[in-house]
């Protein structure tokens, strides 16, 4: 221990005798790789180097067994646990339901509607993945329609993604769209 000592090392580091670890240095690299006419694969190359006390197959598989010994001590713990769940819940459920509701449902004005449908919003979960600030950019969509959607979302418990920072609604161009109350567009199909 006092030939590992360093003069000036920080206050709580305790010098060891000797590391007598058989690994003396592992590097790895993950690689795209094809298998078939799949590319979406990935190859784990490991390189390790050790002592000749023990082969470098030997100790990555007892790294491996030490890695699955500790993780089964995680899995018990979780097992006992109270309080957890595994698989869909009910609220996930109901939530995607939700999610997949389409914006028919939502009863909206028939501008709000339409100017949706033609930015290629046809779901609820479509629309809360919609900040307000990507909603204004909506040709003809303004602050009464940001408004009526805000509203119909609160009231199923959703809220539109959040705009970026710094975004001010009244500053948008399309924040008081003064457009004509009885314009209507057709619906298109």
């Amino acid at each position: 221990a006092v030939q590992n000592k360093q003069a000036g090392a920080e206050i709580g580091r305790i010098p060891v005798d000797s590391i007598y670890s058989p690994v003396l240095k592992v590097t790895y690299k993950v690689e795209a790789t094809r298998v078939e006419q799949r590319t979406d694969f990935d190859r784990l190359v490991v390189d390790v180097e050790t002592k000749s006390s023990m082969k470098p197959r030997d100790a990555v598989a007892s790294a491996g067994r030490t890695l699955v010994e500790l993780f089964g001590l995680a899995r018990e713990l979780n097992m006992n646990a109270e309080g957890i769940e595994m698989g869909p819940s009910v609220m996930d459920a109901a939530l995607a339901a939700d999610m997949a509701l389409p914006i028919e449902d939502l009863d909206l004005t028939v501008r709000s509607y339409n100017c949706l449908k033609r930015e290629g919003i046809h779901t609820v979960g479509e629309l809360v993945n919609r900040s307000e600030a990507d909603l204004l950019d909506i040709r003809n969509f303004g602050s009464k329609s940001i408004d009526e959607v805000k509203a119909k979302l609160v009231s199923m418990g959703m809220n539109l993604k959040d705009s970026p920072v710094g975004f001010d609604p009244t500053q948008h161009q399309n924040y008081n769209a003064s457009l004509d109350d009885d314009f209507v567009e057709a619906e298109q199909a």
